[in-house]
């Protein structure tokens, strides 16, 4: 296409895709129509379940998919199918979707105080999704492709989540400006008030987000810091929108909603697995599995990795479809490009294995490893690690005894552990953060009661109503 007919198309273009936004009144570039949006959240929602889970509690899900319907019912684009889940995440995020797909996590939960910071949450994610703010950059993405002759939607930053994480979970590491957080909390505030809530609880999630990222976070997904700006002025700016007037509501429901959380499983949940010493404990599955000492090991939900520390070497453990070892390796090493060597049935951990070496070519790389399928408890495990062939010297050894360390797991220590877990504790007047933890012994420490009951460390918890503590034994290693 010559240069001029390239850029009288994305002239063309800029016409017919800039529209009024609903909800902010703004003009706004949008090459994705609605039913493009809404398409692109229902494929991402799916991957994110798969990838993260959901708490697995009807009653509290269906409570926030109450507040979350509500609010958006009154918003400027109630007709897309919003739904809202409570991911099963240690991290402390909310995250919107294009097409109305609403996620607080877990680990967000435990840190708030009340109904009406829940619905703060809530409503600041339903603004990113009436004023298109992920469909909009997107389409910016689009737009800037045109020239180079890409019909592409999604750009190179989310392309490199494909495999393990597929370009819709990309859309979780996508950030914000702070135009759009701008807006979505003068619109979440919007939605706040007009249900009855006081704008004043809008503020003091800030102040609990801004104690959290202090803190290193835990969870298998991005924290709040990661995927939205420095709050900077942003408290600030509501507090003098709210004091200018026309903004109120008494609604706060802090015994309702604390109710709803007590008992939800606090910090991350070693009935998933956990690493000690370089040995990775799986209670659920019953089964170990020792990794390289001083490699960057991450425990997701659909598998476990470990990188070399010159990040030239891999090994991951994943669950693999078929019936039997033997099934599973030889449609493995049956993939075409897959060169194998000698594959034979062997034993690991005293369990039913079949695998062998192969080498494969990656781009301009020709790569080496090892594949070993392990039945255990009904399930087959892949065990793969892989280097480049130029690299296999210097790390076979490692990836073998990676590889051959899985076994059952035996020891009533790791099998019989639990979650720590959220509780309430009513008290009688007020109560400092050290004499309430001297009462109410935890596994968490004082700073972290401090966190979760939103006064500073070295406080006083208020006496009017219930308090947040942590229960649960330390990990027995």
């Amino acid at each position: 296409m010559p240069m001029r007919s390239a850029v009288s198309l994305g002239l063309l273009l800029l016409c017919v895709a800039c529209a009024t936004n609903p909800a902010t009144g703004q003009r706004q570039l949008m090459l994705m129509s609605e039913a493009q949006e809404v398409a692109l959240g229902r494929e991402a929602d799916g991957e994110i379940g798969g990838a993260y889970g959901l708490v697995a509690d009807p009653e509290l899900q269906a409570y926030v998919a109450r507040l979350g319907a509500t609010l958006a019912a009154s918003s400027e684009r109630p007709g897309l199918p919003w739904t809202f889940r409570v991911v099963d995440d240690a991290a402390v995020n909310a995250f919107a979707l294009p097409g109305g797909f609403i996620y607080v996590t877990r680990g967000l939960l435990t840190h708030l105080d009340s109904e009406a910071e829940l619905v703060s949450v809530l409503g600041h994610e339903i603004g990113h999704v009436t004023a298109r703010h992920s469909a909009a950059m997107v389409s910016r993405q689009q737009l800037a492709t045109l020239g180079l002759g890409i019909g592409m939607v999604l750009s190179p930053d989310l392309q490199r989540f494909g495999g393990a994480a597929q370009a819709g979970l990309g859309l979780l590491f996508l950030k914000h400006g702070r135009d759009a957080e701008r807006e979505a909390d003068d619109l979440g505030l919007r939605y706040l008030v007009r249900q009855g809530y006081d704008p004043r609880e809008a503020v003091e999630v800030f102040a609990v987000l801004e104690a959290v990222s202090r803190r290193a976070g835990g969870g298998r997904m991005p924290n709040w810091l990661a995927t939205h700006p420095p709050p900077e002025d942003r408290a600030q700016r509501l507090s003098a929108a709210i004091a200018s007037g026309g903004l109120s509501g008494d609604r706060v429901a802090r015994r309702e909603y604390l109710a709803r959380i007590d008992g939800l499983v606090f910090g991350e949940n070693p009935r998933e697995g956990f690493f000690v010493d370089g040995v990775f404990h799986h209670p659920d599955m019953r089964f170990r599995m020792a990794w390289p000492s001083d490699w960057k090991t991450d425990n997701q939900r659909q598998a476990v990795t470990a990188v070399s520390p010159a990040q030239d070497a891999v090994l991951v453990l994943t669950l693999a479809p078929g019936a039997s070892a033997e099934q599973a390796a030889r449609e493995f090493f049956a993939q075409q490009g897959l060169r194998p060597g000698a594959v034979r049935r062997e034993r690991i951990g005293g369990l039913a294995a079949f695998g062998g070496r192969f080498e494969a070519t990656s781009g301009q790389t020709i790569l080496a490893g090892v594949a070993v399928f392990v039945e255990h408890e009904g399930r087959v495990f892949r065990l793969l690690g892989y280097t480049s062939r130029a690299r296999w010297t210097a790390y076979e050894a490692i990836l073998e005894r990676g590889v051959r360390s899985f076994a059952p797991e035996t020891d009533r220590r790791a099998l019989d552990v639990q979650p720590h877990r959220l509780r309430l504790v009513d008290l009688r007047g007020a109560t400092s953060v050290a004499e309430f933890v001297r009462r109410h012994p935890t596994p968490v420490g004082a700073d972290v009661i401090a966190l979760i009951n939103g006064v500073p460390e070295g406080g006083t918890l208020r006496g009017d109503g219930p308090a947040k503590t942590v229960t649960g034994a330390r990990l027995p290693y």
